[in-house]
């Protein structure tokens, strides 16, 4: 079993299934599957409008994003997560559901609980160790998109020169799914309309 930079990365058939019907989550594998055409086919000025309307939509999001220049990440690593944050945001749409407003209060609680299970998962055992793993995918709420982000991240990682600075930007990956699927499934989405209704 991999490991990278405090980030645990198991092949995509131990982690999760692979079928649109047995992925837990409201973003389905097809879901991300359209997302990752979209992006891929998207100009530079259609990237720059979606960018526009993530920052409108969901700013915390796009500040985890934006905050990697001071942890020392390069524009061209920076980039890889910009991709990552396009394809989650468009394969939210492509769900058809409305999301909450993911705050700055729910990403730092999100990456707070992520590396709280990192840190505890050093000291485990390889055995131990897989089973915190496949107790992670199996309870995470968004499990399609979960196994994307993983798999671009680990093929990312086989392209890149390693720098300790490839770990803020793994941990944002994961966290930016984090932050989709809990904050949804805790009901975020009756909280942040009451603060726009006040009811």
């Amino acid at each position: 079993m991999p490991y990278n930079g405090g980030i645990f990365l198991t092949p995509m058939s131990k982690r999760i299934p692979t079928t649109a019907d047995t992925c837990r989550g409201k973003i389905s594998l097809k879901h991300v599957g359209l997302a990752v055409v979209k992006m891929e086919k998207m100009s530079l000025a259609q990237k720059e409008q979606l960018a526009e309307e993530i920052v409108r939509d969901q700013q915390a999001l796009f500040a985890s994003f934006l905050v990697q220049k001071q942890f020392g990440v390069s524009y061209e690593k920076m980039e890889f997560l910009l991709n990552i944050l396009f394809v989650c945001f468009l394969a939210m749409k492509e769900s058809g559901l409305q999301w909450p407003e993911i705050t700055d209060d729910d990403v730092e609680a999100c990456m707070d609980r992520y590396v709280e299970s990192v840190k505890f998962g050093i000291d485990l055992d390889p055995e131990q160790t897989h089973e915190l793993i496949i107790q992670f995918i199996a309870a995470h709420p968004e499990q399609a998109l979960l196994a994307y982000v993983q798999v671009e991240t680990a093929n990312w990682l086989k392209r890149v020169t390693p720098e300790d600075s490839d770990r803020y930007v793994m941990l944002a990956a994961v966290n930016m799914v984090n932050c989709i699927g809990y904050t949804q499934s805790a009901g975020s989405k009756s909280r942040h309309k009451s603060k726009k209704t006040g009811k």
